[in-house]
C-alpha cells in the first residue's frame, strides 16, 4: 500500500509533471524499507477539459534510518547533450550527515542520478539549479557551489546577505545577482555619488560570474539605492551593445512594489495588492503582452501587464502553485493556477488555465474567484516621475542653501577667532558690518547704550599681576596636558574656571582656537582623599547642531564651565586636548587662556558676578621635544614608592576617567583587596599622596591609578582611574578573581543623590527668581499705570453717574471705557532695548543651564 507524503509541480513542454515521495510500506520477508520518487506527465485535454495522464515513472532509493525529502525541481541544461530536462533535487539524511542527490528526468521518464555531495549542514537558503546542472545555495552568508563536471562543492570569495536571482549573461555565462554590505575596495575606481551612496544605504546590489569569479557593477542592473529593498529579480532581456551590458529587469521591493529597469534606470512602478511577494516570473500571451507573474508567501497571486505603464490586472488567492508553458499547444503562453482544495485527494482537481484574453479553462470545483482589482491603487507613473524629479531638485536647493550657511558660518567663527586674539594681546579690532557679511543685526542698535555688553563681562575687573603660580604642560599618550597653578586669593574669588588654547599663528584657513576640554582636580592639604571636578561629563545635547567639516581638527567646541569650585587644597587648572592634530604644524605656539566668574561683594551681603578672561601665558610645543621625552610623564619606583612629581600626577589624572566601586563582603573581610593591589598588580603609593596608588604592570593596565578607602573590614570604596573602558574592564576581571564570590560590587554615582536633590531644588529656585527678577520692572511700571486709570476712575464716579442716565451718556462711557483699556494694553506691551534683553536672556539662559546638569546626573 502507498502512502501520500510529499508532492512538486513542473512544466517541461507544456506537460504539467507531479512530482511524489512515496514510501511502500513493508511487507513480510522484505529486508529494508524503501522509498518511491514517483512522476506523473499530466497533460491538458481540450475536449474534456481536463488533464489526463499521459506516462509515469518512478526512481527507488533505500529508507532505512533515512529522512529522504524533495528540496526544489526546475528545468535546466544538461552540458552534456544541450537539452534542457527537468532536474530534481534530493536530501537524505541519516543522524548527522545530510546527503543530497541531483536526479535528471529523461523523456522515457528514467532518473539518472547526475552526481551527489555530502554536507555537515542542511541546505536552507537560496537553493537555485542552474545549467551543468549545478547547484547553488547560501549558508552562513557564503556562496557555495557545485557541479556536474567537478563533483566537488567549490566556495565563491563573496559574503552575501541573499541571492536575489540565477542565470545566463550574454558574454559573462552564469551570473549570481544579490546583496550585500556596503563596501569599497582599495583597487576600485567608483565617483563621489556611488561612494555617498554606499555610505548612506550600507548595502548594495552586486553580481557574480561563476564561470569566471569577476564582480559585476551593480548599477548595471539597477540604482545603487534600490539595493538595500529589492527581495527578488527577474532579467527579462540581456544584450551587448558597443562592449556595454544592456539589462531589462523587474524587481520585487519590501516596500510592495513591483518596479521595472532598463539599462539601470527605473521606468515603472507598481504597487501590488498583497504584502511579503517572494517570486516574478514572465509569461507572453497570444497578443504579444508581457506579463508577470507575482506569488506572495499568503499563497496569493497577482497578474501585472506592461503596456504604456505597470498595472495589476488580475489576483486570485489560496493557489497552491502557478505554473507558465502553453498548456493548449496555441503556441503562446498561459498561466496554470492550481488552487488548494482538501475535499479532492486529486493534485490536478481545482486549475485554471489563462492568459488573461481568448483563453479561459477552469475546473468544475468551487474555488475563491478572481477578485477584483481596486480603484485607485495604481499611480500615474509620468505623475509619479514629475513628483520625484520635484522632490529631487527640491533636495539639491536644500544642499546649495546648507553649503551657503555653513560658509557663512566659517567665516563668523573666524572673524570671532580674530576678534579675541587682538583681545588678548590688546590690539583694537574693528568688527565688519553686519551687511558685509549678509546678516540681520538682531538688536537695536540704535537703543544701545555706548558701552557694550562684551566689554563690561571681559574687562569689568582688574585682573592682579601675579595670579599664575605655575604654567606646565605634559604628554600622556595621544594627549597634551596643560595645567595653570593659581595663587590663592585670586582662586578664592572666582567660579567656572576653565582653560582655552589659542594657537599662536596667523592662519585664515582653519580655526585657531583648539578643541579643549577643562578640568579642576583637588588634592587635599592631608593628601587622604582625591577628587576630579563634575565638568568630566555633560549630559547629551537637547537639539542636533550643525558642524563645520574643514580640512583639520583643529575646533573650537567651548566646554562647559564647572562649577561648585572646591576652595581647598591645591588650585590648578587642567586643559586637556588632543596632542597629533597639533603635531601637524611640528612647531607650535599656544597661548593659554583662564575664563572664570568674578565674585564681586557688596556691602548688604549682595554678590555680582562677571566674566573675564585673562592671559595666563604661552606654551611652546615641538615634535623634537616631544620625541625626546621632554614633557613625559616620569613615574618611578624609589624604596616602595612612586618618585612622580605633582604635575606628573595631575597629568595622568587629568587623562583618566574616574570610576568608584562600593564593594560589600557579608562573610569575610576585604583583606584580599589591598594584597591584590600591591601583588598582582604591582601598585606603588605615591610619595606625594600615599591613599592612591600607581599601577606599574607590563601592559594596557600601565598607568592606572587606584585609590581603597575602608569604611569597615566587610565594605569600602574602590576608585579606578583609567584611560579606556577596556582597562577598567580588564582590572574588574582581575578584581572578581580575589574577592570572594559572595561580595556585593556596586557602581556608584557622581556624588550622592540628597545632595544632587538639594543643588536641584536651589537651582530650580534661582531660576524661578531669576526670571521673576529679569522681568519685574516692566511689570511694576504697568501696574502703576494701571492703578492710576483705576484711582482716575474712582475720582470721577460722581460724573460718570449721571452719564449713566441718558442714552447719549451710556455711549459716550462706552467709548471711555475702550480708550482706557486700550491704553492699558499698551502699558503691558512696552519695548526692549537690544543691551537689557540680551542681558536678560544670558541670565535665564545660565540659570537653565545649571538646573539641567543637576537634573541629568540625578536621573
Amino acid at each position: 500500500m502507498l502512502l501520500h507524503e510529499q508532492e512538486q509541480f513542473l512544466s517541461y513542454n507544456g506537460e504539467v509533471l507531479v512530482f511524489q515521495l512515496l514510501k511502500q510500506k513493508l511487507v513480510e520477508g522484505a529486508a529494508e524499507k524503501t522509498m518511491n520518487l514517483c512522476v506523473r506527465r499530466m497533460v491538458f485535454n481540450r475536449d474534456i477539459k481536463m488533464f489526463v495522464q499521459k506516462s509515469s515513472g518512478a526512481f527507488s532509493m533505500k529508507a532505512s534510518h533515512s529522512k529522504i525529502e524533495i528540496i526544489c525541481c526546475s528545468c535546466t541544461t544538461d552540458s552534456r547533450t544541450g537539452l534542457i530536462l527537468p532536474c530534481i533535487l534530493m536530501k537524505k539524511k541519516k543522524r548527522n550527515i545530510v546527503k543530497y542527490l541531483l536526479l535528471l528526468l529523461h523523456s522515457s521518464n528514467q532518473f539518472e542520478q547526475s552526481f551527489h555531495f555530502k554536507l555537515d549542514y542542511e541546505l536552507e537558503e537560496d537553493i537555485r539549479l542552474f545549467p551543468g546542472p549545478s547547484v547553488l545555495w547560501r549558508h552562513a552568508n557564503k556562496l557555495f557551489y557545485i557541479s556536474s563536471n567537478t563533483c566537488v562543492v567549490q566556495s565563491a570569495p563573496v559574503q552575501l546577505s541573499s541571492v536575489v536571482w540565477t542565470g545566463e549573461i550574454v558574454g559573462e555565462g552564469t551570473v549570481v545577482l544579490g546583496l550585500r554590505t556596503a563596501c569599497l575596495p582599495e583597487n576600485e575606481d567608483a565617483d563621489e555619488l556611488s561612494t555617498s551612496d554606499r555610505a548612506i544605504w550600507g548595502s548594495e546590489f552586486f553580481g557574480y560570474t561563476i564561470q569566471t569569479q569577476k564582480m559585476l557593477t551593480g548599477t548595471s542592473f539597477l540604482p545603487h539605492a534600490y539595493g538595500r529593498v529589492v527581495s527578488s529579480v527577474y532579467v527579462c532581456k540581456n544584450e551587448r551593445w558597443r562592449k556595454q551590458l544592456r539589462i531589462s529587469l523587474v524587481a520585487i521591493t519590501h516596500k510592495n512594489q513591483l518596479v521595472w529597469f532598463q539599462n539601470g534606470l527605473p521606468k515603472g512602478v507598481c504597487e501590488l495588492p498583497y504584502e511579503k511577494a517572494c517570486s516574478v516570473k514572465p509569461a507572453v500571451t497570444s497578443s504579444n503582452d508581457l506579463l508577470f507573474i507575482v506569488s506572495f508567501t499568503s499563497g496569493n497571486i497577482c497578474v501585472v501587464q506592461r503596456r504604456d505603464s505597470l498595472q495589476v490586472t488580475s489576483k486570485w488567492q489560496k493557489v497552491k502553485s502557478v505554473l507558465v508553458d502553453d498548456f493548449i499547444g496555441s503556441g503562446s503562453e498561459q498561466l496554470l493556477l492550481l488552487f488548494k482544495d482538501d475535499s479532492n485527494t486529486d493534485v490536478l482537481s481545482a486549475f485554471k488555465i489563462t492568459d488573461l484574453g481568448e483563453v479561459n479553462y477552469t475546473s468544475d470545483i468551487n474555488y475563491k474567484c478572481d477578485v477584483p482589482v481596486t480603484e485607485g491603487l495604481q499611480e500615474n507613473g509620468l505623475l509619479t516621475v514629475q513628483a520625484l524629479e520635484a522632490r529631487l531638485q527640491a533636495g539639491f536647493t536644500s544642499v546649495r542653501e546648507l553649503q551657503q550657511h555653513l560658509e557663512l558660518k566659517k567665516r563668523v567663527i573666524l572673524e570671532s577667532c580674530r576678534a579675541l586674539i587682538d583681545l588678548v594681546e590688546e590690539r583694537p579690532h574693528v568688527l565688519p558690518k553686519a551687511k558685509e557679511e549678509d546678516l540681520v543685526s538682531l538688536w537695536d542698535d540704535v537703543e544701545n547704550p555706548p558701552h557694550s555688553l562684551n566689554k563690561e563681562t571681559l574687562l569689568a575687573s582688574k585682573v592682579p599681576e601675579h595670579f599664575t603660580k605655575k604654567l606646565w604642560q605634559r604628554v600622556v599618550g595621544d594627549n597634551l596636558v596643560v595645567g595653570v597653578k593659581l595663587t590663592e586669593s585670586f582662586y578664592l574669588s572666582l567660579t567656572d574656571v576653565s582653560l582655552s588654547l589659542v594657537m599662536d599663528q596667523d592662519s585664515s584657513s582653519i580655526s585657531p582656537i583648539i578643541k579643549c576640554q577643562s578640568k579642576i582636580i583637588r588634592l587635599n592639604k592631608a593628601f587622604s582623599s582625591l577628587a576630579v571636578s563634575s565638568c568630566l561629563v555633560e549630559p547629551p545635547p537637547k537639539k542636533l547642531k550643525l558642524d563645520l567639516h574643514s580640512k583639520d581638527d583643529l575646533k573650537k567646541e567651548f566646554p562647559k564651565r564647572p562649577s561648585g569650585v572646591q576652595l581647598d587644597g591645591t588650585k590648578t587648572v587642567i586643559a586637556v586636548t588632543s596632542l597629533s592634530p597639533l603635531l601637524a604644524f611640528h612647531r607650535v605656539c599656544c597661548v593659554v587662556l583662564l575664563h572664570a566668574k568674578k565674585q564681586k561683594h557688596w556691602n548688604d551681603g549682595l554678590q555680582e558676578s562677571k566674566k573675564i578672561t585673562v592671559l595666563c601665558g604661552k606654551i611652546l610645543l615641538s615634535l623634537e621635544d616631544i620625541s625626546n621625552g621632554r614633557y613625559s610623564v616620569k613615574m618611578l619606583r624609589d624604596n616602595s614608592y612612586c618618585t612622580g612629581s605633582m604635575e606628573d600626577i595631575l597629568a595622568v589624572l587629568a587623562v583618566s576617567v574616574r570610576y568608584s566601586f562600593q564593594i560589600v563582603s557579608s562573610d569575610c573581610t576585604l583583606t584580599p583587596v589591598n594584597s591584590w593591589l600591591l601583588g598582582e598588580m604591582e601598585c606603588t603609593p605615591f610619595k606625594e599622596c600615599h591613599d592612591n596608588i600607581f599601577c606599574h604592570k607590563a601592559g594596557n593596565v600601565y598607568g592606572t591609578v587606584f585609590n581603597w578607602s575602608l569604611k569597615n573590614p566587610f565594605e569600602g570604596v574602590l576608585t579606578i582611574f583609567c584611560r579606556s573602558l577596556t582597562v577598567l574592564f580588564q582590572c574588574l576581571h582581575s578584581l572578581t578573581k580575589v574577592i570572594p564570590p559572595t561580595c556585593d560590587v556596586k557602581l556608584l554615582r557622581c556624588g550622592s543623590k540628597g545632595l544632587l536633590t538639594e543643588q536641584l531644588a536651589m537651582a530650580l529656585e534661582k531660576e524661578v527668581l531669576t526670571s521673576r527678577n529679569s522681568f519685574f520692572s516692566k511689570e511694576s511700571k504697568a501696574e502703576k499705570s494701571l492703578c492710576g486709570n483705576e484711582a482716575g476712575k474712582n475720582i470721577n464716579n460722581a460724573s460718570l453717574a449721571s452719564l449713566l442716565d441718558t442714552e447719549e451718556g451710556i455711549k459716550q462711557f462706552r467709548k471711555k471705557l475702550q480708550s482706557e483699556q486700550e491704553e492699558c494694553v499698551l502699558s503691558m506691551n512696552q519695548a526692549v532695548n537690544g543691551a537689557l534683553y540680551q542681558k536678560i536672556a544670558l541670565k535665564i539662559a545660565e540659570a537653565q543651564l545649571s538646573s539641567d546638569m543637576i537634573a541629568w546626573r540625578l536621573s
